[in-house]
């Protein structure tokens, strides 16, 4: 969906009314363009809807598990759904979900320093679902406010909190993956 002043912008564009006997004039030129391109844009918002529907849908169908996490909606289910594929059973466990959406912990230790990153590789789009679903769950969920100002507290930066964070959601969405397809399989 178009942002709000996009929006703004394109019901402005979509009321002008363009002399078609001056096309010459770039300001005419100009307005029969932006409504055409404010026209497009309606179509396509109504067409986003529709798929969005019918993705929730269909979500909601194959994964009511994984969907009622905070922080997980339609997009974000989708995107692990995708991610993790139709044959579940191919995930022996959290940890190899957790390496394909690239939030397996590896050492990254230094001398003195002992330290732990997240794994570069896997799935980029599903560790940025992981890491929206953190940042959504750091802003409205008090268990997770609380768990940022403790492991703060120990010394640990905001960055290693969300590391942590999105290694705990993968935990939660196997274990809702495998309860929801598994059941499915039945």
């Amino acid at each position: 969906m178009a942002h709000q002043g996009t929006r703004a912008n394109v019901t402005l564009a979509s009321l002008w009314r363009p002399d078609t006997m001056r096309l010459d004039d770039p300001a005419q030129a100009t307005k029969m363009a932006l409504g055409t391109i404010a026209r497009r844009v309606r179509g396509l918002d109504d067409e986003i809807g529709s798929v969005d529907m019918q993705l929730d849908r269909l979500v909601t169908e194959v994964a009511p598990t994984l969907i009622t996490r905070l922080g997980i909606g339609t997009q974000h289910a989708a995107q692990l759904l995708v991610t993790a594929g139709e044959n579940i059973d191919r995930l022996s466990s959290e940890a190899a979900i957790a390496r394909l959406c690239g939030v397996a912990p590896i050492p990254a230790s230094s001398g003195q320093t002992h330290r732990m990153r997240l794994h570069r590789g896997g799935d980029r789009q599903a560790n940025r679902s992981l890491h929206l679903v953190a940042v959504c769950r750091l802003r409205y969920d008090q268990r997770t406010i609380d768990y940022m100002a403790r492991r703060q507290a120990e010394g640990l930066s905001k960055m290693d909190v969300i590391r942590c964070l999105k290694r705990f959601i993968a935990r939660e969405v196997f274990h809702d993956l495998v309860n929801d397809l598994g059941r499915r399989g039945t």
